[in-house]
Parts: C-alpha cells; structure tokens; sequence
C-alpha cells in the first residue's frame, strides 16, 4: 500500500469482524516496532503479545472494571472482538542505565536530567509503527489505555516485572465494514496544517 494511503487510512477501529489475524502479519507488525527511534538506543520496550481467545480472554478480566464485564458498553462490546491484543511497555531504569555508560558521559541515574519520559515517548512510536503496519497489512487497530486502577491486576495476571510499565494497550483484527471515522474522530474534524504548524515562530 502506497505510504499516503497507509496515513489517510489509519484510524481507531473498536470493532472488529470474527475472523482469525495471520501469524505472519502479527510477527511484521512487532518486526517494525522495535524499528521505532530510542534514546541513546536504549529500546527499552517489550511487547506482550496475546493471541489466542484464553489470554485474550485474561486481559479483559484483569483490565475491565468491576461491573463493566456484565454489562459491556458499546465500546468494550466492540473491543472485545477482537482476536488479538499487543500491550507495548515501556522500561525506565534501560534508558537511566544507558545514558549512565562512559559514552553518554553521565556518572549517574539521575531521572531529573531527562526533560521529558523518552522510555514512554519511544514505546509511543514503536506503538505507532505497528498501527502503521497493521493498516499496510490490510487489518484494524485501535491504542487505548489500561485503566490506572487495574494496572496491577493487569501486571499480576501476566507476571509483568516491576520494572515495565505498560502504556497502553492495542487491539488488532479484521475490521469489519469500515463506516469512517468513529468516537470522537466523528464528532470533531481534523485541525488543519496551517492552524497546528508555526512557521518560524509562534
């Protein structure tokens, strides 16, 4: 698929048909994500991928609300659909460690020298390259985010290690008639190039 298409097509598909996703397309779509920039070459992710109906099935237990579960809304109806979850972590004490090597030239961990979180920046791009890559491959995607308050449950049901925090999660499959822009995307339009871009200055 030409780039351009790639771009216009990709959106958060919460619905997904019951068809099964191909190996091969899963195992391209995590090959691209740790294509995805990191500081220092840190690449300081994983990726938990869960595939089949079982683990499937445990993610939504461990990270759905109490009571949500008996009563789905439209949006977790839909999500549950879909026959693949990826859950992109992100692992903080790599990049103080890295940039703690004589290369970088710092002589501690301090987190206090890093303007922004780049182990959450850079899992976000790798997460992005495998929306990308989901849409090239002729498949539906959607990034959400793991409930704050079932973040534990979540980590205890996949023995998660304390050092990865997971920044979200991604749902993968077919999708099913594709009606256009859903949620929020069809109720706001996109912001144009020439209100989001400062050309020279603010």
């Amino acid at each position: 698929m030409d780039f351009q298409d790639v771009v216009r097509r990709r959106r958060m598909v919460r619905s997904y048909a019951d068809q099964p996703v191909e190996p091969a397309a899963v195992e391209r779509i995590l090959a691209n994500a740790v294509h995805a920039p990191s500081a220092g070459f840190s690449q300081g992710w994983a990726f938990l991928l869960l595939d089949t109906p079982a683990d499937v099935g445990r993610f939504w237990a461990a990270c759905t609300p109490p009571g949500a579960t008996a009563e789905p809304d439209a949006w977790l109806r839909g999500m549950r659909t879909a026959p693949v979850v990826i859950v992109p972590l992100s692992n903080k004490s790599a990049y103080l460690g890295r940039y703690a090597e004589p290369d970088k030239g710092w002589t501690d961990r301090d987190e206090a020298r890093w303007p922004v979180p780049y182990w959450h920046m850079d899992t976000a791009m790798a997460s992005l390259l495998m929306l990308l890559t989901a849409v090239d491959e002729g498949l539906g995607a959607c990034f959400f985010g793991i409930p704050g308050p079932r973040t534990a449950a979540f980590r205890e049901t996949f023995g998660v290690p304390g050092e990865y925090t997971p920044i979200g999660a991604i749902t993968l499959g077919h999708r099913t008639e594709d009606l256009g822009p859903a949620g929020s995307a069809a109720r706001r339009s996109r912001r144009p190039v020439e209100e989001v871009v400062h050309r020279g200055g603010w």
